[in-house]
């Protein structure tokens, strides 16, 4: 037989099945299904019909609502997102994007035309999102109805040719086909099956929770997306440093730095003030794990509206939650306390200055600035400066270097070096609070002609020249720590729908959608024959074993009925109850009492031209 002749075959083969089949097969699934009834066929001349404006729609409509299409989207917005993980935003450090554009002068203005500085908020990124909206709801507001329509309908009855089916098994019983049917509608309902009578067969159907998990997972994806942009639109986020003893109140004014979306308000703001009573930090102190941290909790004292004062730690992702608003521990430092007095031995500053951390044994830089009250020894009225260096265990000693050898607070020093002049504060525009602006500042000088400078034990003092004043780092250093406190609306909304996201997920990939159908019906010599086959909405090893345990569990109900003597050639195997469950030998009709092949569901060439595919007469018997 030449190949031609077999596509043909196969072919026709696949026709008859699918035409045996019927409605057993439909509505397994509720996928789209392909619609090309607007598209030019395969041998249609190039000017036959085209589509008008309404079928480029409807074309555009399916195209962007199908599986294919949303899962291209999504690959788009998880890729459109790389860029603002790797790129500094403006939306999170402006200081960042300014240091970013400095270095890099021709990608910056590539960037900027990019929007990759606002990758988020940008046309591009919200175009795919909202055609990721839109496709998900376009999928699966049809899919829903016509799951809602199976949900309210029953299992279709039994295809004509059950031989056909991918699990098939067979027997003749002395039960009556009444009783048989009776027993397997009970059986398949034990199993959990939906299951009603049809006719001569029992329509049963299990697996729906595969839909509903497929339906549960992209309705979480839109879940997920509307959270994402409900929290982009009204979130706030805000920075406060505080020092041991100092508080905070949730008002605008009091934010270091602050954030918010485009539909939030200060209205908005949680009335709450929080104080900073205590912080701890500890580190391992011996063996190669020496300076790990090991615990930083921030012992703080808050009140709302009432008045009435409340105790909390705040510990690293463990924050507070405040009436919905979240105080979170970002980082900790030193503050060291200094007292500086003027020409005429008046104190104009005393208090701890917060320094900023460099590395991971916590060597502090910053900026001890006296803006107003400072005079000179003549009375003149000037303005101090301090560039501050500041290390919680010193290690530098002999060497000549300063550096900090451990992040507990154990030998700390001060190094400090003096400045008078304009410190720029009063030009208007914004200067960073822990960097020290000399362009217009005039340098101490020691006596070698060089910025004064000293190193500082907890209770020395550093003498400025010609009677100007002085410096002290008192005996006492205290910590600060970072706080964010952030309203995030959506956060809720977008973990249910995570975890809804993956339980559906689940279902989808883990519960198989299968039909059974037994069918009993009397031979022509009076004894019941008895079918079982089942089907899958995709080919999966566990069907077969489980329409072989169900009909285990039938045969023992309605065993195998006895050969008949009468019956001329060899019976033996007419009804062998070892393969009742055997879907290997399910078109086998040796073990089907079946004469010819006309029960193989594989074969159709060796398919008998025959209404009943289990020949129980005794004339087959004999053949």
């Amino acid at each position: 037989m030449s190949s031609t002749s077999r596509t043909e075959t196969g072919e026709e083969r696949d026709a008859l099945r699918a035409a045996d089949l019927g409605d057993a097969a439909d509505r397994l699934s509720t996928a789209p299904k392909d619609d090309d009834g607007d598209s030019r066929g395969i041998g249609e001349p190039a000017g036959g019909p085209v589509l008008g404006a309404i079928g480029w729609l409807r074309w555009f409509w399916r195209q962007l609502t199908s599986m294919r299409v949303a899962l291209i989207l999504l690959f788009l917005l998880s890729l459109g997102a790389i860029p603002g993980s790797l790129i500094p935003q403006n939306s999170v450090n402006d200081l960042k994007v300014q240091d970013f554009k400095a270095a890099h002068e021709t990608l910056a203005p590539i960037y900027d035309r990019l929007q990759l500085f606002d990758v988020y908020s940008s046309v591009w990124f919200s175009a795919i999102y909202i055609l990721l909206f839109v496709s998900l709801i376009g999928c699966i507001v049809p899919r829903s109805w016509q799951f809602a329509g199976q949900l309210r309908s029953r299992p279709p009855g039994a295809p004509g040719r059950l031989t056909r089916l991918p699990a098939y098994t067979a027997w003749r019983t002395d039960a009556t086909p009444e009783q048989v049917r009776e027993t397997a509608r009970t059986l398949l309902a034990k199993r959990r099956f939906r299951a009603h009578t049809v006719g001569d067969a029992v329509a049963a159907e299990k697996g729906y929770l595969r839909e509903v998990g497929n339906l549960a997972f992209h309705i979480a994806l839109i879940v997920m997306l509307v959270a994402f942009a409900v929290g982009q639109l009204l979130k706030s986020e805000g920075g406060k440093l505080m020092v041991e003893g100092t508080g905070f109140s949730n008002t605008l004014t009091h934010y270091d730095d602050f954030k918010s979306g485009s539909l939030f308000t200060t209205d908005e703001l949680v009335p709450f003030s929080i104080s900073l009573d205590e912080f701890t930090g500890t580190y391992e102190k011996t063996g190669p794990q020496r300076g790990t941290p090991r615990t930083f909790k921030a012992d703080v004292t808050y009140s709302q509206g009432d008045g009435k004062e409340h105790k909390a730690a705040i510990e690293v992702n463990k924050p507070l939650v405040i009436d919905g608003t979240k105080v979170y521990l970002l980082s900790h430092g030193y503050a060291p306390v200094v007292t500086v007095k003027d020409g005429r031995g008046k104190v104009v500053f005393n208090g701890a200055v917060p320094l900023l951390p460099i590395d991971d044994k916590v060597s502090s830089t910053g900026a001890i600035k006296v803006m107003d009250g400072y005079r000179d020894k003549d009375g003149k009225r000037d303005q101090l400066g301090f560039a501050a260096f500041f290390v919680p265990t010193y290690g530098g000693k002999g060497s000549g270097q300063m550096f900090s050898q451990f992040p507990g607070l154990e030998f700390p020093v001060l190094n400090v070096g003096a400045y008078h002049g304009s410190l720029g504060v009063d030009s208007g525009l914004p200067q960073n609070v822990y960097q020290l602006d000399t362009r217009k500042m005039t340098p101490f000088k020691d006596a070698d002609g060089n910025v004064l400078k000293k190193s500082l034990l907890p209770g020395e003092t550093l003498e400025l020249p010609d009677g100007a004043g002085s410096i002290t780092f008192e005996k006492e250093v205290r910590e600060w720590a970072s706080f964010q406190i952030s309203q995030q609306p959506g956060n809720g909304w977008a973990l249910g729908g995570a975890i809804a996201a993956i339980a559906g997920l689940a279902a989808s990939l883990f519960i198989h959608r299968r039909r059974v159908w037994v069918r009993a019906r009397t031979g022509e010599d009076g004894v019941t024959v008895v079918e079982m086959a089942a089907l899958g909405r995709s080919e999966s090893a566990r069907l077969p074993e489980e329409l072989a345990d169900l009909a285990a569990t039938l045969h023992a109900e309605a065993p195998t009925a006895a050969p008949d003597p009468s019956d001329a050639g060899n019976t033996e195997n007419t009804g062998n109850t070892e393969n009742a469950g055997n879907t290997g030998n399910a078109g086998n009709a040796e073990n089907t009492g079946n004469t010819g092949n006309a029960g193989n569901a594989g074969n159709a060439e060796n398919s008998q031209d025959t209404e009943d595919p289990v020949d129980t007469s005794a004339e087959g018997a004999e053949k």
